[in-house]
């Protein structure tokens, strides 16, 4: 009997679900598995917990659950009398085909297989435990800010296509990033072609980006005339009335809803930057050479508080996905990407690697190293984040 099994009394499987969750309650090998369902909302949750306590008043009980975050596992966080093990869904999967070859899945299955899985292989299990409240926040508005930044470029990059489809001058006049706010300023004014070539010439010289003239070239006013007369001369990409208005009413909707991607984005900075000065190892990840004002929390969020979770270097590879795995049989030998992982967590690690070639000197010798024998960049960016 390995050592985990030795550390507790009692194990819980619990197989959520949206309305309800199925649990298995194990307390020995020959006794009888308790199943039965509890109600998702608090309440039920808070009597459960109660009858289960009440029935186990002094004996050490570990819950098995797939999720390391969500409602389920914030409410149970609550109970000290409880530790926390989070197993990732493909590993249940896999112990579900071992156990059931004939592939039959059920929620109370699942969730004796959880407090099976628990009570025999806890040994190379290790509990959940939550770190303080700042790098939880962290840790959360840091993902939030990403989820942002990846809408907000996929509503940029539609954009870009509904403007090259039916409004390509705006193209053709600079105003920075397609997420600007110069940018989206002049598109709110002018959605379209059209809107644009009956603008005025006063309205265009108010909205267009200045110009600059020199000792020997033409004035501004015969400059600006030039480029009103450019506008105006310009060959619509198409004079389809219903894609004109279709494209129109797109423009101004995503030009909308990158303004509000761009608030939450500078919302959440702002909360990310108030909780990460208050972080006891802000000054620490602040000095890692790239990490930024962006890359310093995410990295904070990432190690988080408690220092006995890993036990060296490799564990942080392999739990984070930047450690890569290999398959050998005979001869043959396969090395790909892990897939089994917290994506954000190896994403933080793959672009503060990409970040430090810029600033630390080993980082950019080892760059350049791996250039000069001919690997691209990717694949150089993976190998310095391992």
């Amino acid at each position: 009997m390995n050592s985990t099994t030795n550390a507790f009394d009692v194990w819980i499987g619990i197989d959520w679900e949206d309305q309800e969750h199925a649990y298995c309650v194990v307390t020995n090998a020959n006794s009888k598995p308790l199943v039965g369902r509890v109600g998702s909302d608090a309440e039920s949750i808070a009597a459960w917990m109660a009858a289960i306590r009440e029935k186990f008043p002094d004996l050490r009980i570990a819950v098995c659950l797939e999720q390391a975050r969500g409602a389920l596992m914030y409410c149970l966080t609550q109970y000290d009398f409880l530790t926390l093990y989070s197993i990732n869904p493909k590993q249940l999967a896999d112990y579900r085909k071992a156990v059931y070859p004939s592939g039959c899945k059920s929620d109370p299955d699942d969730a004796e297989l959880l407090a099976s899985f628990l009570r025999v292989h806890g040994d190379q299990m290790r509990a959940w435990k939550p770190d303080d409240e700042t790098t939880r926040f962290l840790r959360l508005m840091t993902e939030q800010r990403r989820e942002c930044v990846q809408d907000r470029v996929a509503r940029a990059n539609e954009l870009l296509q509904r403007l090259k489809e039916s409004y390509p001058l705006a193209l053709q006049i600079p105003r920075g990033d397609v997420w600007s706010d110069a940018t989206l300023d002049f598109l709110a004014k002018f959605p379209s072609q059209r809107d644009l070539q009956r603008a005025s010439p006063r309205q265009l010289q108010k909205w267009l980006p200045k110009q600059r003239t020199t000792p020997d070239g033409p004035d501004l006013a015969t400059l600006h005339a030039a480029r009103v007369a450019q506008i105006r001369q310009a060959f619509p990409m198409t004079k389809d009335s219903a894609v004109l208005e279709y494209s129109r009413f797109v423009v101004t909707f995503l030009v909308n809803a990158i303004r509000l991607l761009n608030q939450a984005i500078a919302d959440c900075e702002t909360k990310i930057a108030e909780h990460f000065a208050k972080h006891p190892d802000a000054e620490l990840f602040s000095s890692f050479p790239g990490a930024g004002k962006t890359m310093a929390p995410r990295l904070a969020a990432a190690f988080g508080t408690d220092r006995q979770r890993f036990h060296n270097a490799k564990e942080v590879q392999q739990y984070s996905g930047i450690a890569p795995i290999t398959k050998s049989s005979g001869k043959s030998v396969v090395v790909h990407m892990r897939w089994a992982c917290p994506k954000f967590l190896r994403q933080t690690f793959h672009e503060f690697a990409g970040h430090s070639i810029r600033f630390s000197d080993w980082a950019m010798a080892y760059s350049e190293m791996r250039k000069a024998k001919g690997h691209p960049h990717q694949e150089i960016v993976r190998g310095l984040a391992f």
